[in-house]
């Protein structure tokens, strides 16, 4: 194409959008807010849907030139060089074109939902799409979702900020975004949904459920029309649950759980070599992904978002996941197929863990459907094999290892369940997904309280999670609250001095520090009304006599969480508080509570 016929394009485009942009501020000004949040909500999905789209298709695109490279060469060269190729792609477009960063994982669209009142910065619209078609595009180990959701997010976000909407349909659309990217992903709005509500927001009325479900219709109806069906990862199921299999479905769900575990402190432990390392970025970008090349050489599957491969497991001839690998003429081993299996399912997350640390961008989704079918392809595979149980069925089991590790990972046990019933075409396997779901999330909530992706938010005190109160906690600072404008008591024989100052103050407490500004306690107003009232006792009663230790004290970085906690134990409204050692002010129970409501009515989106 010509260079004159491309401006013209580009001109054409940019004329489109300005008057739609016109069209939508007029229809705001002449319909109810309601009705303005539904045509959003379906703006907002049709433009998360083109994303999974472009994305979608140039990674299926990339992954089958590689396995017609590999049909020639029989040897899984091309996929071991591609990955280096893209992440230093993305290394490039992230340090000369995005300011050097680049965020990752959707803990930060939790993260702006209760920190920024649902705000995204503009940039985030474009450059999950092109960082990441480069990284998995291009065979990095890694998925596609993660970078939709954030894309979708700051899609509904920025619609939201351009027409000037509130704090709750900013975060609305946010989600609605989510659940359309997710939707668009798997042609699965009902899983769409429910991770906008269980992964992305903590509070929301059901008359919220409305635009988050016309937003995942769309971003579903939109991939069903334009892509293509191989490219997104179904299944047509036709086994049934044998009931006599739930004693291995519930070792699959608690293998489930511990792998999860395993995949979460090990993807952590990669990720904070990388961060600790003192390379510099394209350096950095060649020692991860070389080494991922040398995975992928021995491991062709682990190339790329892994869907093919999982098709595969769930058909009936898994043995063609040995195709152009060093062990293609061991395809009718059963047992080196196995091996080969649970190998690459450990392996998986070291993958993972190179891609995504040495700069590449991607998310956890997809892998954790990966480990998840080939733990359940192992399992079952394994027990027909040693023959001491009636034959099980594999495809089932690699589909419902899929929901087992999703959950363990994420803490989303029904976004998983929803998530492998429609991508299969049916509900045949409900009763084996709610059991593996739910004994995996069980597993690894015991040993990990807080889902992947929002684990280093917790460690920074900064956790967003499905607890009300502490997500509205979490939101407020603790140096808003407390008081420095007290009234100090010197250390004396004699109460004149406190006198005078309660004639002055409507403090109900007083700090007593001596000549060198050191606290020794606090006199409460309400002890020494009958004092105040005599002279007598005015003059004779030392500061000694009537202060008092305070039954709790507050460091001025204490988490609000935790300051509540000491409120509780001590049944006090009041509280001192210290920086450095040294008496700073003082935090009010009450001023929290009323802070705490305000926030509630923001957080709860209608």
């Amino acid at each position: 194409m010509s260079p004159k016929k491309t401006n013209l394009i580009i001109r054409l485009l940019s004329k489109g959008f300005k008057r739609l942009e016109r069209f939508v501020f007029i229809l705001k000004l002449l319909v109810t807010p309601r009705q303005f949040i539904y045509f959003s909500c379906v703006l907002v999905g049709i433009s998360s849907a083109l994303a999974v789209i472009l994305l979608k298709t140039f990674a299926h695109w990339v992954y089958n030139f590689a396995q017609y490279l590999d049909g020639i060469l029989h040897l899984p060269y091309s996929n071991s060089l591609l990955p280096i190729i893209g992440i230093l792609l993305t290394v490039l477009v992230v340090t000369k074109l995005l300011d050097g960063s680049i965020q990752k994982g959707t803990s930060h669209i939790m993260y702006a939902v209760a920190r920024k009142g649902g705000m995204m910065p503009f940039k985030q619209m474009y450059s999950q799409i092109i960082t990441s078609s480069f990284t998995v595009g291009l065979g990095g180990s890694a998925g596609l979702e993660s970078p939709i959701t954030i894309t979708g997010a700051a899609f509904g976000s920025n619609y939201a900020q351009n027409y000037r909407l509130s704090h709750k349909d900013r975060s609305l659309l946010l989600a609605c975004g989510v659940a359309a990217g997710i939707a668009a992903a798997f042609n699965a709005p009902i899983a769409g949904v429910l991770f906008a509500i269980e992964v992305v927001l903590a509070e929301i009325s059901i008359t919220a459920f409305i635009p988050i479900m016309i937003s995942a219709a769309t971003g579903a109806l939109v991939s069903t029309i334009i892509l293509n069906e191989d490219i997104l990862l179904t299944f047509k199921q036709g086994e049934v649950m044998d009931y006599h299999n739930i004693p291995q479905y519930v070792l699959l769900g608690l293998l489930s759980g511990f792998v999860s575990i395993n995949y979460a402190r090990t993807f952590r432990k990669i990720e904070n070599h990388f961060a600790n390392s003192k390379l510099g970025n394209y350096r950095k970008a060649l020692y991860g992904a070389s080494l991922l090349a040398i995975l992928i050489f021995f491991f062709p599957s682990l190339f790329g978002e892994g869907y093919e491969s999982i098709k595969i497991l769930a058909n009936s001839h898994p043995e063609k996941i040995l195709d152009n690998t060093l062990l293609d003429n061991f395809k009718d081993n059963n047992w080196i197929l196995l091996a080969f299996v649970g190998i690459t399912m450990m392996v998986k997350v070291y993958a993972t863990g190179l891609t995504l640390g040495s700069g590449g961008n991607g998310g956890n989704f997809a892998p954790s459907l990966f480990v998840g079918s080939y733990l359940g392809f192992f399992v079952a595979k394994f027990f027909n094999l040693i023959g001491i149980t009636k034959p099980l069925s594999v495809s089932n089991f690699t589909l419902v290892g899929m929901a087992g590790v999703l959950s363990g990972l994420f803490h989303a046990p029904l976004t998983s369940i929803f998530l492998i019933a429609e991508i299969t075409g049916g509900y045949n396997l409900m009763v084996p997904l709610m059991i593996v779901s739910s004994v995996s999330f069980a597993i690894s909530k015991r040993f990990e309280p807080y889902s992947f992706d929002i684990k280093h938010l917790a460690d920074k005190g900064e956790v967003f999670t499905n607890n009300k109160d502490k997500n509205i906690l979490t939101c407020l600072d603790i140096s808003t609250f407390i008081l420095t404008n007290y009234k100090p008591i010197q250390e004396s024989k004699s109460l004149e001095e406190l006198v005078e100052i309660v004639k002055h103050t409507d403090n109900i407490v007083f700090p007593v520090l001596n000549e060198e500004k050191e606290f020794l306690g606090l006199i409460y107003l309400d002890n020494i009304r009958p004092i105040i009232f005599s002279p007598f006792k005015i003059k004779y009663t030392s500061t000694h006599e009537v202060m008092q230790s305070p039954k709790e004290i507050v460091l001025h970085n204490d988490s609000l969480e935790i300051v509540m906690e000491k409120f509780e134990k001590t049944d006090t409204s009041i509280l001192p508080v210290f920086k450095n050692g040294l008496f700073y002010g003082f935090i009010y129970k009450t001023m929290i509570l009323e802070k705490y409501r305000d926030q509630l009515k923001e957080m709860v989106i209608e």
